[in-house]
């Protein structure tokens, strides 16, 4: 049975939701996603399938980094963080084991070299951002730190947020409640208050074929790999990245790298106030703030995910590593279970996607392709 796409889009976007309806149609018969997209600051797209609703919650995995690294940005906008101080100017607990030469820099450009600790973390200290940088800042890094990158998957949260917490008194979950969510009533929170709790929609595991799996199991990244460490798959109770915000805990205390719940309205808001006026609020970010941690940091090969990836400052490079059609300058952040969410500044484009059950092969799912595509073109022609 063919699912019933809902919801609404502005003149001239008709074709989204065609591209939208089409998608659907070809997906399992249990798909349930949302898709939304601003214009310079107005909501343009705003559609969803399946049985949850227009302001139903899904963790977002990954894609919380790009709500604490705005955190960030607005905190270096200030004057309050200076991205080219050593870590240790904050947070002098840092410099043990050869870290004490890192800039603020490099290590939300993932080249801080500790993507995880030699034993890994308990459930328990993967929701509290706190515990995990103690534990990182005695840790011996798995590269020299500063000459080469790799993907910090359920780290650099925590580690940003250490810094927010030295320099501010405050955590970065606090700071972005108050500066950004609340401000803007976005539905992408840091921490999910209970009172939400009815609108979260649990995350389901992926199904993948007979042959997915065969791509899945041969990939290496044994006990001891980067990979594994980077993903906390070597603990005594290894992650299960898939039902991660399926874990209260982790909703309760939205871990600034992969804890963050949203609806596709949330993420698309979020980019939305960053670069644009919305509801007669000026954007969040200055232009040259904006052009500075949208600008590549880390390009090339992850040691992590063993492929090229593009990183700009706590963002991933959108135009680089999926949409090549997006203006320069364009920074976001994809999340594990097939989320998207992005900023193009040049075409005033805000993007959010977000979808139940996590899509294979994990990351941003495939469907966003198409759908960027079609949001892209009717954006420029508008």
């Amino acid at each position: 049975m063919t699912q019933q796409i809902q919801g609404s889009v502005a003149d001239g976007f008709e074709a989204v939701r065609e591209e939208f309806t089409a998608f659907v149609a070809q997906e399992r018969p249990d798909y349930e996603g949302q898709l939304c997209a601003y214009v310079h600051g107005r909501r343009v797209v705003d559609l969803w399938a399946g049985d949850g609703a227009a302001d139903s919650l899904y963790g977002v995995f990954s894609s919380t980094k790009g709500a604490a690294h705005l955190v960030v940005a607005l905190l270096v906008q200030e004057g309050t963080l200076e991205l080219d101080r050593k870590v240790t100017y904050y947070w002098p607990e840092f410099a043990a084991e050869g870290k004490g030469a890192l800039t603020l820099r490099e290590l939300i450009a993932h080249r801080a070299g500790v993507v995880g600790t030699d034993g890994g973390f308990s459930p328990q200290e993967l929701a509290d951002d706190r515990l995990i940088a103690e534990r990182l800042a005695d840790q011996r890094p798995f590269w020299r730190p500063g000459t080469a990158f790799g993907y910090h998957a359920l780290v650099l949260g925590a580690l940003t947020g250490e810094v927010v917490r030295r320099a501010t008194g405050r955590t970065l979950q606090e700071v972005y409640e108050e500066r950004v969510r609340a401000s803007y009533g976005l539905d992408f929170f840091l921490g999910l208050p209970r009172a939400h709790e009815p609108r979260f929609r649990s995350a389901q595991p992926m199904a993948p074929t007979a042959e997915q799996r065969v791509l899945l199991d041969s990939l290496p990244d044994g006990p001891g790999s980067l990979a594994a460490i980077a993903f906390n798959r070597h603990a005594a109770e290894p992650t299960d990245l898939e039902l991660l915000p399926n874990d209260p805990l982790i909703r309760a205390k939205g871990p600034a790298s992969v804890g963050g719940v949203a609806s596709a309205r949330g993420l698309a808001g979020l980019y939305a106030a960053a670069i644009s006026e919305v509801d007669g609020k000026a954007p969040l970010l200055k232009e040259d703030t904006a052009a500075e941690f949208a600008q590549f940091h880390s390009v090339g090969y992850d040691l992590v995910t063993r492929a090229h990836r593009s990183y700009g400052l706590g963002f991933q490079a959108p135009a680089d590593t999926w949409y090549p059609f997006l203006g320069a300058g364009a920074f976001g952040h994809s999340g594990a279970g097939g989320c998207q969410a992005f900023a193009d500044p040049r075409s005033g484009l805000a993007y959010g996607y977000a979808r139940r059950r996590f899509a294979f092969p994990g990351g941003a799912a495939p469907e966003n392709e198409r759908l960027v595509a079609a949001v892209h073109r009717a954006a420029s022609a508008v």
